[in-house]
This record gives structure tokens, sequence and C-alpha cells, in this order.
């Protein structure tokens, strides 16, 4: 079995495969778009009145893991960033996480600017995100990474529509986290993690409780960090370990509970791949696997795929609805007109050649994107 980075290997009664968790999730948002160093002040408040659900380890100050997804705050990294920064829309971040030996974190970092160029992308530079760690238990500090931000320039893309740039920082991510993380040869690579890479929004995460999160991100208390969404999330990771990477957010979701159907579904989604087609990406596309990574908890796997049908071509809240299928959805007695054609699942059949002809699909299949992730019997909430 591959070892999962950051957890003891299978021993035992223990196999790092069964792990999952249940949480505390909050989000706090300015519906007319305002973009505000308060509410990432009343954001961090939530999440401090959410610590009872999550947990610590047998020490109080190592947490199983606690963060918040902001919006790209344009107005703080132009001020603070030693280099000069296209408009908002026009770069993108990745929140790295990084080894902390000097010579094993150059190699990292070497390797990902080349992808960013070898992608047509231009790499405007890195910025150290400022933490202080005094609070953190030992626990948390021997698997501290270091943590650093670059800065991507938006290049060429395949496409023209408002998520173009957005796929093209996907693929550099995926493709960094198979020739980083998942690269045998490169000492300490499994310490490689992007935490978020995106031209919209930003992840700070780690494995803190909720009241450490302010204090060990320095640039949450800068008033030019501003935000008009942001959302919370303390882990309680049950019968599990905790680590830096399995923090929530993701970079699309927060979750709480445990998905009972993950197996099988990542089954499906390997499987499939052989399949996966869309215009959207083009010839990107191969450079997308494995869509699933197995080392990815339940949530992790379930924000993988949530990414891949969003970026693919469909809004998040479409996708969300093709990853939790309606309880119905495989009544023995409804035919599959009243299924598809009167419920809000319609636009996602592959068989609507209008809808699927520009979104990522599975040639071959009949109904929906692979059955993931949520059954009617789940626990997730």
């Amino acid at each position: 079995m591959t070892h999962i980075p950051g957890y003891p290997k299978k021993q035992g009664l223990y196999d790092p495969a069964y792990e999952s968790d249940a949480c505390g999730i909050g989000f706090v948002v300015n519906i007319k778009g305002r973009k505000s160093h308060k509410l990432v002040h009343q954001a961090i408040e939530v999440l401090e009145h959410i610590e009872h659900r999550g947990a610590c380890g047998c020490e109080v100050n190592t947490g199983d893991g606690a963060g918040i997804l902001l919006q790209l705050p344009h107005k703080f990294f132009a001020g603070v960033c030693d280099f000069d920064l296209p408009e908002p829309g026009e770069y993108g971040v990745g929140m790295l996480f990084l080894p902390p030996a000097a010579a094993e974190r150059a190699a990292c970092e070497e390797i990902f600017v080349r992808i960013v160029e070898e992608e047509g992308q231009r790499f405007l530079g890195w910025r150290d995100v400022p933490t202080n760690n005094a609070a953190l238990g030992n626990t948390a500090k021997a698997r501290e990474p270091v943590q650093r931000q670059a800065f991507i320039g938006r290049g060429e893309v395949y496409g023209d529509d408002e998520l173009a740039f957005e796929r093209k920082l996907y693929v550099i991510c995926k493709r960094s986290e198979n020739d980083i993380r998942y690269n045998d040869e490169l000492a300490n690579g499994d310490f490689f993690y992007p935490a978020s890479l995106s031209s919209r929004t930003i992840v700070y995460k780690g494995m803190l409780i909720p009241d450490q999160v302010e204090g060990y991100f320095l640039d949450m208390v800068d008033e030019r960090f501003e935000s008009a969404i942001a959302l919370v999330h303390s882990r309680f990771s049950t019968n599990t370990f905790p680590s830096w990477e399995r923090a929530h957010p993701y970079r699309y979701m927060i979750h709480n509970g445990e998905i009972n159907t993950v197996r099988g579904n990542g089954n499906w989604m390997h499987a499939r791949e052989g399949m996966l087609a869309s215009e959207l990406f083009g010839d990107d596309i191969d450079k997308l696997y494995p869509i699933i990574h197995e080392d990815g908890s339940d949530s992790a796997k379930f924000d993988n795929a949530l990414e891949l049908l969003h970026l693919g071509g469909r809004s998040l809240a479409h996708a969300a609805m093709m990853m939790i299928p309606e309880p119905w959805e495989k009544h023995e007695t409804m035919s599959d007109e009243t299924l598809f054609n009167k419920s809000p699942s319609k636009a996602y059949t592959t068989s609507d050649t209008a809808f699927t002809s520009s979104c990522v699909t599975f040639s071959g299949t009949k109904n929906r994107f692979p059955n993931w992730f949520l059954s009617a019997a789940g626990k997730a909430s």
C-alpha cells in the first residue's frame, strides 16, 4: 500500500485508508460583494466560536486543523509584494506548503517555476508567508511546513471564458503535485502541498486550533487584508491522525461528517479517467490524472471531483448537485423522463448534447457523472 505522507504506515488494526473526520463549519458573506477587513475579523470570530466542534491531541495546543478560505486580498498583496502585480483576475496566487530545509525547498520551487513557464504563464515572484508558531504544540511543529505564496501572471490560455485562467492554474496545480509531492526521488517532496492555487481565492490553514489561526498567520491582522466572503473550518479527525494538509478548507469546499461511499466512488473516478473528454481543457486533459489522489481524506477526494466538474464547465451549484444525488434517483418505479427531465438533474445528463459538448464528460455513460460521494444514508452534513 502507498504510504500516506504525515501518517503512520499500515500496521496492526490501523489503516490510513480509513481516515475520516467530523467538524465545525461556518461562513460569512457580504451579499453585495463589498470587501472589508471587518468581514475577515467576523469570520475569525465565527471560527473561534466553533472550537468545540474541533479537536486537539494530548497537547492542548496541537489542533486537528483549522483554517479560512477568502477572496484574494489584492489591496494587501499590492502593498506587501516587492514586485508589481497585474490587475485583479490577471494573476493567480498559490498558497504552497514546502519543506523546512532550504535546499529541499529550493528544489521544489525550481520545479514549480519550470512548470509555470512550460504552461505558458509568467512567474512573478515569491512571497514568504509571515507566521508565528510560538503557541503551537510540539507535535504540530514537528511537521510544520514553510508556507510561501507563488504569484503567477496570466499568459496565453486555452479558451476565452471567465474560468479559462483558473483551468490553467488547475493544470499547474495537478502537474506540480505529481512532479513534486509524489516524486519519490525528491527529498521530502511530500511536504509540498498546494493549499490553493487560484486567481480568485486563497486558503490559510494548518494543524491548528481555531484560536491560533489569527495569531499564526500574521497577514490576518492587516487592515488591507479584505474579502467579501469567508469560509472557516474547525477539524475533528475522528479516530485518525491530524496533519497540516488535511486541515480545511480545501480549494472549493469545507465539510462536516464522514462519506460512507468514498472508496467505491474513488474507484469509479479512476476507472473512468480513460473516457474523460472536454473541449474546455483541450490537450491539457491528460495532465490532470489522477483526478483523485489516494492520500486524500474523504473530504479531499470530494473536493478533487467537485473542482474538476466546476472547471469542466458547470456552475458550482450544478456541480454540487451532481456530487450529491437526490435520494429518489434510484427509485425503481420512476421513469428516466421523470428523473432527468423534471428534476434539476436534467442539465447534467450526458445525453444532452447541447449542454455536454463543452463540459467534462465521460464518454459512453448513460446518465450522470459517477454517483459520488454522498448517499441518502451517508453521515455527512
